[in-house]
């Protein structure tokens, strides 16, 4: 009787045990604009870094990686954040593509009471605890000082965008503009196209820019795909050096095309900070810790500028 009592008490408290280890398991979400960019395959890498030194201090907690299969669709990408609330997620990072479209599903997060953190991207909405993002406007106004410099104060340019959309490489190209417009009066800005992040639209648009204005002096390019879709267009063209480039981002292909002064300057960003970061505030949340006293707290996390001359210095 004693010996079956005890495997009842023993069986009870390895229930209980059990149930409190489930209750225990964490998740963490984060919905990138896509997963074809280096950069947030960096984002990515941070966040999975982070998430490896919580399982190590004894964390049951999982990364979840998810984005849309193209770089223009919104709808996608809310119906991607929307699904990781119906999956109980205990925190959400989101990186939105689109400043309006994805603010209900950024409130939806937020109003189910799970961590809301944005990456990278500002969305319309104050509803987020934090974000950790370059200072964009500061760091495309940089660019447009580099340029300048570069072009010494004249000559024709254009301009190849990302997301027409995106509150993030909007800001990229009006900071530009109104600097360049400020401290170099003699460039002329022909105009401006919006390759989505696609490297092949980007390269298409930057040839298309070159056949209809010959005299072209340089390009600026707001994100990773347009600056090596612009970089490759330039090289096929023969024009290396005789077209000015200035980027924004670091990839391996930005990188060799830097190396071989097809590109002039990239604004580097920290994106695997960004990620890294972005799972540390979503678990002192997910704990009921602060990361501010006040809510939409945004966290600069810096940006370089890479030349030929510091490249070996670039991560």
């Amino acid at each position: 009787m004693k010996k079956a009592l005890l495997f009842v008490v023993l069986a009870m408290m390895l229930s209980i045990t059990t149930a409190a280890f489930a209750a225990d398991s964490y998740t963490i979400a984060f919905i990138a604009m896509d997963s074809m960019d280096q950069h947030w395959l960096k984002v990515k890498a941070g966040a999975e870094e982070a998430t490896a030194e919580l399982v190590a201090e004894g964390h049951d907690v999982k990364f979840v990686f998810d984005a849309p299969s193209t770089k223009v669709d919104a709808v996608v990408q809310a119906s991607l954040v929307e699904n990781q609330i119906t999956n109980k997620a205990d925190a959400i990072m989101v990186a939105p593509m689109d400043a309006e479209a994805l603010v209900p599903a950024i409130e939806a997060v937020y109003d189910a009471g799970i961590p809301t953190i944005l990456i990278d991207t500002l969305a319309n909405t104050k509803k987020f605890q934090v974000i950790y993002q370059t200072d964009n406007g500061a760091a495309a106004r940089t660019a447009a000082q580099e340029l300048g410099k570069l072009l010494d104060g004249k000559g024709k340019i254009a301009i190849i965008n990302a997301q027409a959309g995106s509150q993030t490489t909007m800001t990229r190209e009006n900071e530009f503009r109104d600097e360049l417009g400020t401290a170099f009066p003699d460039i002329e800005i022909v105009g401006v196209q919006y390759s989505d992040g696609d490297k092949q639209k980007a390269l298409n648009y930057a040839e298309d820019f070159m056949i209809s204005y010959p005299d072209l002096a340089g390009f600026y390019a707001c994100n990773e795909g347009s600056t090596v879709g612009t970089g490759n267009a330039v090289d096929q063209a023969g024009k290396a050096g005789e077209v000015i480039v200035v980027g924004f981002d670091f990839s391996e292909e930005v990188k060799d095309l830097v190396d071989r002064e097809v590109i002039q300057a990239t604004m580097v960003q920290n994106p695997w900070t960004m990620g890294y970061e972005g799972i540390k505030a979503a678990w002192k949340l997910i704990n009921g810790e602060k990361i501010a006293d006040e809510e939409a707290f945004v966290v600069d996390t810096g940006v370089t500028v890479a030349t030929k001359e510091n490249l070996a210095e670039i991560k």
